[in-house]
């Protein structure tokens, strides 16, 4: 009789064949095969690494998630890291955080929260969701980033925290805003969910502010599926994280922890007003919470993706490269993508604003890339002011938001991900130089 060990080891080898099968009828052909803009880059170690997981069938989050986030947290060089099951759900616990009655200095309903209105609806919902007001300040040309000359003008009594994002992943003027929020001593929160391994001044995004959150959907720099984190070097600002995404229970022992008396050794010790005396600490709730855990089969997977991260990297520079190289023969057309010199971006995609002049609009250019199976992309919301459920949010605008707006009117992106091969980017090359010469 086989033992599980023989039977685990005989369905992984059989997985590795599978992912050998397919790959061997993958291929491209020009113009029949559409070219994503971004999607998921993996071999038989994700796979195996998930049918694993699978059949230890622990069907919650449980060790490869604690294997995962102290792998992640270790690349990125900070204390303290919590995974959740989206991107999005680790800027609602940061922000919701940042609200804690359990912090020192807790934001309060009304406070003020600098954002921008180019922004993907998920850095700008937990602003709202927490009853603060956000206050949009407009991005500049070409990087697409908050505009950091704007944030001190925006700056009011009320105001208590920056939230922004290094858009598409090219890095923010970090000195510039640590700088302000430190003269007016405010929390900053980096939305690096399209930036993860962007680095300025040598830096890793995500390792500046208070916190920082990532995600890990399909189409990002490594991928779980669905899946996200925060980071943070503040224990107290860490604590009320896993709090709020464990259903906000007082209580930080493991799930699943087998200890009667949990990893903390005092589990009915505790003492709380109203409570009978020694209520079980894992039932009392210290913050208004969530469940926003991710599963151990998406962990599984994340270990393996953090590992190519490096490769995925070069490959992106490499992309961005070659495509950039390309628009940079019709920059009368288009306003290119602009960096800092100190910044060194890990680009999630390529964006490109087509100029008031160029002789063509952005619907006529992006339709005709859709038509060689090119896929292109919305810059996320444009303006989120001017979607149909943001029009009349309580908040405040300081200045014109210009930039915001030309980006809403003629702004697109296109893929640079690991997934592009070299033949993909030369069609898409042809495909460009062809409506060109047309024009």
């Amino acid at each position: 009789m086989k033992t599980e060990s023989e039977i685990r080891k005989e369905i992984l080898d059989l997985v590795h064949e599978l992912y050998r099968i397919r790959e061997q009828n993958k291929k491209f052909i020009p113009g029949k095969t559409r070219i994503h803009y971004s999607g998921r880059v993996f071999d038989e170690k994700e796979m195996k690494a998930a049918v694993d997981s699978v059949l230890d069938f622990w069907l919650t989050l449980g060790k490869r998630g604690r294997e995962f986030i102290k792998d992640f947290t270790e690349y990125m060089g900070m204390k303290y890291g919590v995974v959740t099951n989206s991107g999005s759900s680790a800027n609602l616990l940061a922000l919701s955080a940042l609200c804690s009655k359990n912090i020192r200095k807790p934001l309060r309903m009304g406070d003020e929260v600098i954002t921008t209105a180019l922004t993907f609806p998920t850095t700008l919902n937990p602003i709202l969701q927490n009853g603060l007001t956000p206050v949009f300040v407009d991005v500049e040309e070409g990087t697409y980033n908050i505009d950091t000359e704007m944030i001190e003008r925006a700056i009011s009594q009320k105001t208590r925290a920056i939230f922004f994002a290094h858009t598409l992943g090219n890095p923010a003027d970090m000195d510039k805003i640590m700088d302000i929020a430190g003269k007016y001593n405010l929390y900053v929160i980096e939305d690096t969910c399209d930036a993860l391994d962007s680095r300025f001044k040598g830096k890793l995004c995500g390792t500046f502010g208070d916190m920082s959150t990532f995600s890990f959907y399909a189409a990002h720099h490594i991928t779980m599926g669905e899946g996200g984190a925060v980071l943070t070097n503040n224990y107290e600002l860490y604590k009320q994280v896993l709090s709020i995404r464990d259903w906000g229970r007082a209580c930080f022992c493991q799930t699943g922890e087998e200890n009667p008396s949990g990893a903390c050794g005092h589990r009915f010790d505790y003492k709380f007003e109203g409570l009978p005396e020694g209520y079980d600490h894992k039932y009392v709730y210290s913050n208004v919470g969530y469940n926003l855990k991710p599963l151990d089969i998406q962990c599984a997977m994340g270990i393996e993706q953090l590992k190519k991260l490096p490769s995925f990297t070069e490959r992106r520079k490499h992309n961005f490269n070659h495509l950039y190289n390309l628009f940079k023969k019709y920059e009368s057309k288009f306003i290119l993508p602009r960096w800092l010199k100190e910044a060194e971006p890990s680009w999630f995609a390529l964006p490109l604003t087509i100029r008031e002049d160029a002789g063509f609009t952005r619907k006529e250019f992006i339709a005709y890339l859709e038509s060689k199976l090119i896929e292109t992309r919305m810059l996320f919301a444009g303006n989120i002011l001017k979607h149909p459920a943001y029009k009349n949010i309580n908040c405040r605008i300081e200045g014109e938001l210009n930039n915001t707006n030309a980006i809403l009117e003629r702004a697109f992106f296109i893929g640079v991900y690991p997934g592009l091969t070299e033949e993909m980017l030369d069609y898409m090359s042809s495909a460009v130089d062809e409506f060109m010469n047309l024009r």
